[in-house]
């Protein structure tokens, strides 16, 4: 068992419960179109706010009991969502193609040479001129406590080969620690028509298919 399968037998530090603000405020600025990936959805409540908005939602996750609650919860709420127990530096083998992608808690959570790779992975799935909304744990909040400290610098490292970095801007990570929430950055990401370096295969590789076309699958 996984450290974050180990995490969330009860419930961890950064599932509030609900959808992240920054998630809201997205959805209200109508910065999240068409057909979405949430990648690291955790227990869904992200990905279930923005299927409940009319998407196409696929979640991905690495640990299984993550995915378990996600899925209770979808039918529960009787929410049509996707989710899926998986590797996101393996997300062109989904075999499918996003207009949006979700990132909210994941990024921070990689080892720095997983990066690039990472990606790269997101670059297979997303459509050309496609966006990337990454919400992680900043630099700004002290040392000790927490994830990987991640800088601008860093984000716009792992971005550099097949992306534009349109803006990475000062946010908040809620979470339920003490003080309720730390300093992150919310950065938004365009993918280009490029293939990234580092990518195991071409972005618009054959056995893709718009999800959008799935719209009316059910889990």
């Amino acid at each position: 068992m996984t450290f974050f399968d180990n995490a969330y037998l009860g419930v961890p530090t950064w599932d509030i419960g609900r959808p992240q603000g920054a998630v809201l405020r997205l959805a209200r600025a109508g910065l999240i179109e068409g057909s979405v990936l949430d990648a690291g959805c955790g227990t869904g409540e992200n990905a279930l706010l923005v299927a409940g908005l009319g998407h196409a939602v696929v979640g991905v996750d690495l640990a299984p009991a993550a995915i378990a609650k996600a899925d209770l919860r979808a039918r529960a709420r009787g929410i049509a969502a996707t989710f899926l127990t998986w590797d996101a530096l393996r997300l062109d083998e989904l075999g499918r193609v996003f207009d949006t992608v979700l990132d909210i808690g994941l990024f921070h959570c990689l080892q720095p040479w997983e990066r690039r790779p990472y990606a790269a992975s997101l670059h297979a799935v997303l459509r050309p001129g496609g966006r990337c909304h990454l919400l992680c744990w900043s630099d700004r909040n002290p040392f000790g406590r927490g994830p990987e400290r991640v800088t601008r610098s860093a984000i716009r490292a792992a971005f550099r080969s097949g992306w534009t970095v349109e803006t990475i801007e000062g946010e908040s990570l809620e979470t339920r620690l003490p003080e309720g929430e730390a300093h992150a950055w919310l950065a938004r990401l365009r993918r280009g028509p490029d293939r990234p370096a580092g990518s195991g295969r071409p972005a618009g590789s054959s056995g893709k298919h718009d999800l959008a076309a799935d719209r009316d699958r059910r889990p």
